[in-house]
């Protein structure tokens, strides 16, 4: 199959590397999303891949956000505007939510910043090795909330009082620093990601692939059900826009200014 925004390499091991190529800044978009979601089924479907990497083409960055420009554009006050940006926000959970239960082992390597929807799709993958760059959910810095499900996923991981400060403080975090809080499992030296990620992977390759999908399945299960509270974070991601909180964060974030949330 062939893909926009993304390329799929099978290496050894039946290890394979989703590598995503969305210049100029892997901005989260309708495409990506079905390339992504369609390298799940293919890859979910070759029994010949055992393991699967997400990683990034882009020097700098691993992922970026949704297209803010197209946010500010959408919180308008016309009728019904608020469903459309739940729908947005839902449609970001759902294609994350495909990597969190597709029944093979999922791996992001991290090679640069994995701010907002960028700490949205690692923290939606298995394991987090990370080279370079800074990770957080840094959606409050610009009047919004994390929308493809990162306060579900990140108070999972972390726990809500950790998670709260973080989200809170749209904090950015450097790999060791995050590897300190269990954000991420491991930080590497940046010119050893590939490397040190294609050793682990190949260890989880040699293992019994399917029981780890369905110790997957399980380990959902035991957290508790994500879908209402993805739903939640959706709607709640739809109300910010009722404010002009996003309005005034996203245009100092075009300016490149700090936003100004107290006159």
């Amino acid at each position: 199959m062939s893909y926009q925004t993304i390329t799929i390499e099978k290496r050894a091991k039946g290890v394979a590397w989703i590598t995503v190529d969305h210049p100029p800044a892997n901005a989260i978009g309708e495409q990506l999303m079905q390339d992504l979601e369609a390298a799940v089924d293919e890859l979910t479907e070759d029994d010949t891949v055992r393991v699967v990497v997400v990683a990034s083409a882009h020097e700098k960055i691993f992922l970026a956000g949704a297209d803010l420009k197209g946010m500010i554009h959408n919180s308008g006050d016309a009728d019904g505007e608020e469903d459309m940006i739940a729908r947005q926000s839902a449609r970001m959970q759902a294609c994350f939510n495909r990597f969190a239960t597709m029944p093979k082992p999922v791996i992001a390597a991290i090679n640069g910043h994995a701010l907002g929807g960028g700490c949205e799709l690692a923290m939606a993958c298995d394991f987090r090795i990370m080279g370079k760059g800074r990770i957080g959910l840094t959606e409050l810095s610009l009047g919004l909330i994390p929308g493809a499900g990162g306060t579900q996923r990140m108070t999972r991981l972390l726990g809500r009082a950790k998670a709260t400060e973080l989200i809170f403080t749209a904090k950015r975090l450097e790999a060791k620093e995050a590897e300190t809080i269990g954000l991420v499992h491991r930080s590497v030296d940046p010119d050893d990601l590939e490397s040190d990620t294609t050793a682990f992977a190949e260890v989880l390759a040699k293992g019994a692939i399917h029981a780890m999908g369905l110790a997957k399945r399980a380990i959902h299960v035991a957290e508790g059900p994500i879908e209402e509270g993805l739903k939640v974070e959706a709607n709640a991601f739809s109300d910010t826009f009722m404010t002009d909180e996003p309005s005034i964060g996203l245009a100092a974030f075009f300016q490149k200014e700090k936003a100004q949330f107290l006159d």
